[in-house]
């Protein structure tokens, strides 16, 4: 098994370039009759004349056809990633299909597909079966997400931690008085069971615990951003990338007492924000030649800085963060 190739410490640049041939051109015989020239010269040119193309690209770093099969949470991004590459590259072909992480892995293993695009590690179970199967997997880590606690806009609570959470997902807090807020009672949103995003908190917010309260289900991070700023009293769960979009993002602290943080990008980059989690890349090494140049590219400068521009952390690049100084106000 390989293992440990998650975190990219170098940026790979640089993609194989095209290779241009020549076809050397032929004369016509001589001292022929000239029907017969003729026929000749006929048949060279019919024989010189264009072909079309062939429907098979070569699989290399930056030509053939692949599969990708993506988490939904990241399938904007990788669409985009995707569309830079192939206006690069134009011999490339990329399908992307979307599921959950469980299912691009599924895909993977089963090659029904050359890519796996997941929004966090894989899991024991997934491990084992690799194990099981002799597959050897080549993992790169490509962005870093924060799940963010968002509530309506008016309401006057800024702090939680991860137990007060799950107290209200276990239906314990019924009312945000119970957390120091206005007595309104707590709308508790989520996102399917099956989705990535609430697996993530079932694991890091829950723990053993289920979810009891009476909740309301959404779609999407869109949908729980629009039913948070419905209800004065609701609370969900959603992608960094959507956060600042309507909705009040809370400071979350993983016990309670300790430092409360916002998801800023330097608190998620560094892993100090509580609830923050790894976007891969899995592919198997012996795997078609396409998808590590896709890789490549998406780690790439160019790559991360879409991945800036989503919303999320880059991973594989240099990143550097600016504070605002606290006595900029005094040289106005």
């Amino acid at each position: 098994m390989v293992w440990g190739k998650g975190v990219i410490d170098n940026q790979r640049e640089g993609f194989l370039h095209w290779l241009r041939f020549d076809v050397p051109g032929a004369g016509g015989p001589t001292g022929l009759p000239a029907v017969l020239i003729s026929a000749v010269v006929a048949a060279w040119l019919g024989g010189c004349s264009p072909q079309p193309k062939p429907n098979h690209a070569e699989d290399s770093l930056t030509s053939g056809r692949i599969q990708v099969v993506c988490a939904s949470e990241a399938e904007a991004l990788i669409d985009r990633e995707r569309a830079a590459f192939e206006q690069l590259y134009p011999q490339a072909h990329i399908e992307l299909r979307a599921g959950t992480s469980r299912e691009a892995v599924a895909a993977l293993f089963a090659a029904r597909g050359d890519l796996a695009v997941i929004t966090r590690e894989l899991d024991t179970d997934e491990r084992a079966a690799a194990v099981r199967g002799r597959l050897e997997l080549d993992g790169y880590r490509f962005a870093r997400d924060a799940v963010v606690a968002v509530v309506h806009p008016g309401n006057p609570i800024e702090n939680l931690s991860l137990e007060q959470l799950r107290k209200i997902y276990e239906g314990r807090f019924t009312n945000w008085s119970q957390l120091g807020g206005r007595v309104e009672a707590i709308a508790p949103v989520i996102q399917p069971l099956e989705s990535d995003i609430t697996q993530f908190v079932m694991e890091q917010v829950m723990g053993e615990s289920a979810i009891q309260a009476r909740v309301i289900t959404a779609a999407s991070d869109s949908d729980v951003v629009a039913d948070v700023k419905a209800n004065p009293g609701a609370i969900g769960f959603i992608s960094m990338s959507w956060a600042e979009r309507g909705a009040k993002t809370l400071r979350l602290a993983s016990v309670t007492g300790l430092p409360y943080l916002l998801p800023d990008p330097e608190a998620v980059y560094k892993g100090s924000y509580a609830l923050t989690r790894y976007y891969n890349l899995y592919v198997r090494s012996d795997g078609a030649r396409l998808a590590n140049g896709l890789i490549t590219y998406v780690t790439s400068r160019e790559g991360q800085a879409l991945v800036h521009a989503a919303g999320l952390v880059p991973t594989s690049v240099p990143v550097r963060f600016v504070r605002r100084s606290p006595m900029l106000s005094t040289h106005r």
